[in-house]
């Protein structure tokens, strides 16, 4: 295993627009689904994705805050981040992680009614890139 610093992963995941979001069920089964990163791509242990806040994700996240990020690059680099979620319903934060790409889905932008943002902070993030990998640990 070689060790690398979250910088250096992040700028291998600076291209990736889409992860994969896995969350815990109520039955406990595991619920996958792609959500887009909206070219937030700063990288420093925390995601952000957007969502309704009557949404499947965000019942999970509310009922069990323990979920999981996979990320895989085109050049054949692969992250998978373990991590706490919360659900954010305040605008000025909405604001902060906002682009236009996103009104194709939220019409009135950070005054959407049912707005919802995901916050995802990495306890840690395992990597591979085909000869290498490595873990990044970010919980103190």
């Amino acid at each position: 295993m070689t060790e690398r610093s979250l910088s250096q992963i992040a700028e291998k995941m600076r291209d990736i627009d889409v992860a994969m979001l896995s969350t815990h069920t109520q039955g406990g089964a595991i619920a996958g689904r792609p959500m887009s990163n909206n070219r937030d791509v700063d990288y420093d242990g925390d995601s952000y994705y957007f969502t309704w806040e009557k949404s499947q994700v965000v019942e999970d996240i509310e009922r069990d805050a323990n979920v999981s990020l996979s990320f895989k690059g085109d050049d054949g680099f692969w992250v998978a981040v373990e991590g706490k979620a919360e659900v954010i319903r305040d605008k000025a934060a909405f604001e902060e992680h906002w682009n236009e790409d996103i009104d194709e889905w939220f019409e009135q932008g950070t005054d959407t009614p049912g707005l919802a943002m995901i916050r995802v902070k990495a306890d840690r993030a395992h990597y591979w890139d085909g000869k290498d990998e490595g873990e990044v640990t970010l919980a103190a």
